[in-house]
């Protein structure tokens, strides 16, 4: 597996754990045109790889990430006031940003998201679909979008799935910051940390976690998941079902048996 070349991302794999540097510092590793299209990239390449068992995602600077990028917005603006009947291009804009989240949310890896710093609009949305979410207890989170006279438009879905309908509606009408603490009662991250030795401990707790699962099982478990609510319940336990059955049938299946029978660590765990 080759992982593609990128200009605002920093890459470094490492024993099954794919570390993704957003490295936009100056801008608070805002969500450019450019950035996204790394970042879809990356996990294209790696959508078909076992060899990578999981992502971390990580802001350069102290930044997860600030949202869109004001210049491509401006770009937009002045592109949509030239545009031809037809054409919409602060709307094909906008849908990249829901592309990108989709992407990340239906990758078959596990993700560890680590909120620092900023953590608005788009970076928000990307902490709502990571599956494991980790902020710093000072991090700023929010949906700045209402307050500048725009829409949270690709980004409300995924914090409805994250949080619930109720909690959502008030951060999106509200448009106000909040730090890690309450983060983590909303349920956007799973956990709070204060410097860099208690997030240490917290990534390397949870990458050993991970790591120790078997990598397609966890896929075919995401794949399952996500269906709920999209899929009647009869047709989705079906095709868990056979899900199951090609699991237990499968490799991993028989080396996660003898490795039980045999009290011994399954070959992909590390």
């Amino acid at each position: 597996m080759n992982l593609p070349e990128t200009k605002n991302l920093l890459l470094a794999l490492d024993q099954g754990v794919l570390h993704m540097t957003f490295n936009r510092p100056d801008s608070r590793n805002a969500l450019s045109v450019a950035l996204l299209s790394d970042i879809v990239a990356v996990f294209d390449a790696i959508r078909d790889s076992r060899e990578v068992r999981a992502v971390v995602l990580r802001g350069a600077g102290g930044n997860f990430c600030a949202g869109g990028d004001i210049k491509d917005m401006a770009a937009v603006r002045l592109a949509q006031a030239k545009a031809g009947d037809g054409d919409d291009p602060a709307a094909a804009y906008n849908r990249k940003f829901g592309a990108f989240l989709r992407k990340v949310n239906e990758a078959p890896q596990a993700t560890v998201a680590i909120c620092e710093g900023a953590v608005l609009g788009g970076g928000f949305g990307l902490a709502c679909v990571a599956d494991v979410a980790f902020a710093h207890v000072e991090a700023s989170f929010g949906l700045p979008e209402t307050g500048l006279g725009i829409v949270p438009a690709q980004i409300a879905p995924f914090v409805v799935q994250r949080i619930g309908l109720s909690q959502a509606r008030r951060l999106g009408v509200c448009g106000g910051r909040f730090k890690g603490e309450e983060a983590r009662r909303l349920g956007i991250v799973h956990d709070v940390f204060a410097d860099d030795a208690a997030l240490q401990q917290l990534l390397d707790g949870t990458l050993k976690q991970i790591l120790r699962c078997a990598p397609n099982a966890n896929a075919v478990t995401k794949e399952i998941m996500l269906k709920v609510g999209s899929t009647e319940l009869d047709p989705l336990l079906d095709h868990a079902a056979k899900r199951f059955s090609e699991a237990v049938r499968g490799p991993e299946g028989a080396e996660g048996t003898a490795a039980f029978i045999e009290k011994r660590l399954p070959k992909w765990a590390r």
